[in-house]
């Protein structure tokens, strides 16, 4: 990995963890704060719309500036709201420092992966860009639960701080090791938002938010799946979310690697196929011990997998505007993530089970599928008729 890169993975590794850390300090931050979990998982929801709104919006303000600065700028406010988040005496000012927390989340991965790209070798770039991502999959894998325990041992107060400090770090090495690259003159509002005039952008988008969903309504319930279908002991789940950590690991390589070497928008089609596929496996073989086990590591591997291609693919498609493109695509990664969690759930409180999500999230993988192999025909479709023009 090249040094320039490292600032990007460090600022992934403090997104990933006070996205996801939260959603284990409920019951603490709930008793806190004498409310229920349910009104505690606001502060999830608040961070998530934080997400949509400040990625595209914090892009076309800033698409004028340097990256550089651009970047310095969104880790600055990442670092001073998830401070005030540790130090905030009541749930109010907590959920309003959530949103504005969450504001940079998906600006900073939409310029991080452009930059990224800029500072990879030839024929490497998704593999820079998975390096990026690295940060998140770090944070599944280690801080996550380091910052649930100090939660439940200490106080959730010092786990935000703990962010506000990597995103202190995060800071010095934007500073430090991130080159200098030029503006984009010619951007503009106006001009960034007539990628949304085309179609393909659009079918990115959508592969995105319903595709990844699938993963998303595995995953929400995945400690009820584990404990009451496949047996766990309730304080086996850590270890389980550790070995999910362990496929996005394993998994955000490979896609990196995949994503160099095959079409993104073909890679696409086949890993959200394979994501439909483990899914169904699941449903049927989750009462099964070892094989959920297994089948866990997988479904984790796939979910971060599909990072880097699709980012590419974004990239690629909205070439006059690939930042805002890349933090669309995160914006649609939270819609995803919106849409799983509540489809997920819509059988369980049906009476269907807690295997009822994953036929959810296989028709939402399989609709990913969809929208991929249509921008497949699309681009076939576009590179034949030049070469019809140039025959005629």
């Amino acid at each position: 990995m090249k040094k320039s890169i490292f600032p990007l993975l460090l600022g992934g590794l403090g997104i990933g963890t006070t996205e996801f850390v939260i959603m284990g300090l409920l019951p603490d931050v709930a008793r806190d704060f004498r409310i229920s979990i349910p009104e505690a998982g606001h502060f999830i929801s608040a961070y998530a719309l934080g997400v949509v709104v400040g990625a595209p919006l914090l892009v076309m303000m800033t698409s004028h500036l340097p990256p550089k600065k651009t970047l310095l700028g969104f880790m600055v406010i990442f670092t001073l709201f998830n401070g005030l988040s540790a130090i905030a005496g009541s749930n109010v000012l907590l959920l309003v420092s959530r949103f504005f927390a969450g504001l940079p989340h998906g600006a900073f991965f939409g310029v991080g992966a452009v930059v990224a790209s800029r500072l990879a070798a030839d024929g490497k770039k998704a593999q820079a860009i998975s390096m990026m991502f690295a940060g998140l999959t770090i944070a599944n894998l280690a801080m996550v639960p380091l910052g649930t325990w100090i939660g439940h041992n200490y106080s959730w107060r010092y786990t935000f701080g703990l962010v506000s400090v990597i995103g202190l770090i995060t800071l010095l090495f934007i500073k430090w090791w991130l080159p200098e690259m030029p503006a984009n003159k010619n951007a503009s509002p106006r001009n960034e938002m007539r990628i949304f005039q085309d179609l393909n952008v659009w079918l990115v988008l959508l592969m995105i938010a319903i595709g990844t969903g699938g993963l998303f309504a595995w995953i929400s319930y995945i400690a009820p799946l584990m404990t009451e279908v496949s047996g766990f002991a309730d304080d086996s789940v850590s270890s389980i979310m550790i070995l999910a950590g362990s496929g996005m690991v394993v998994g955000n390589i490979i896609g990196g690697k995949l994503a160099d070497r095959f079409k993104p928008v073909v890679l696409c089609a086949c890993l959200f196929a394979a994501m439909a596929t483990v899914l169904l496996l699941i449903f049927f073989f989750a009462e099964y011990k070892v094989m959920s086990l297994i089948l866990t590591f997988f479904a984790g591997a796939l979910s971060m997998a599909i990072g880097s291609p699709i980012q590419i693919l974004m990239i690629n498609t909205a070439k006059d505007a690939e930042m805002l493109g890349a933090a669309a695509t995160q914006a649609a990664f939270n819609t995803g993530n919106t849409l799983g969690a509540f489809l997920g759930g819509l059988p369980i409180a049906a009476g269907f089970g807690y295997t009822s999500p994953e036929i959810v999230g296989m028709i939402m993988a399989l609709t990913g599928t969809s929208f991929a192999i249509l921008l497949i025909r699309r681009h076939r479709a576009a590179s034949v008729i030049p070469e019809a023009l140039a025959n005629s």
